[in-house]
C-alpha cells in the first residue's frame, strides 16, 4: 500500500538544493525497478495548524533545478515508514518537484 499524503494546504520552501542520495559507502543510488538516478532535497513544509518540520524529498531522475528559498509543489507526495535497528522514522519521496504551481498555507 502506498500512502500518498495530501499537501493541499501545506506551502513547501527549498531550504537545501538537489544532492545525490548515497549509500553508506558514499555511491550514488538508484531506483530499485527503474534504475533512476535518486536525488534529494530538504524543504521545509509549512502549514498553519501544525507549524513547520525540515523533510527530506527522494526523487527519481534527472536532479530538480530548484533553489533555496524557491517554492515548489512535490507531486504525489509518499510517506514511507520504517524500521531497523531499533531506529525508525518516515521516508519521503515525490514523483518531481513542480516549480511552476505552488500551493499556500491556509
Amino acid at each position: 500500500m502506498k500512502l500518498f499524503l495530501d499537501t493541499s494546504r501545506t506551502t513547501f520552501t527549498v531550504t537545501k538544493v538537489a544532492e545525490p542520495k548515497t549509500d553508506n559507502e558514499g555511491r550514488h543510488k538508484a531506483d530499485r525497478k527503474t534504475g533512476e538516478l535518486l536525488f534529494v532535497v530538504q524543504v521545509m513544509a509549512l502549514d498553519a495548524e501544525n507549524g513547520a518540520d525540515v523533510l527530506m524529498i527522494t526523487v527519481a531522475g534527472q536532479p530538480p533545478k530548484v533553489s533555496v528559498g524557491q517554492t515548489v509543489s512535490p507531486v504525489e507526495l509518499e510517506a514511507m515508514p520504517w524500521a531497523t535497528n531499533g531506529r525508525n522514522g518516515v521516508a519521503y519521496r515525490a514523483k518531481s518537484l513542480d516549480t511552476k504551481a505552488s500551493v499556500k498555507a491556509a
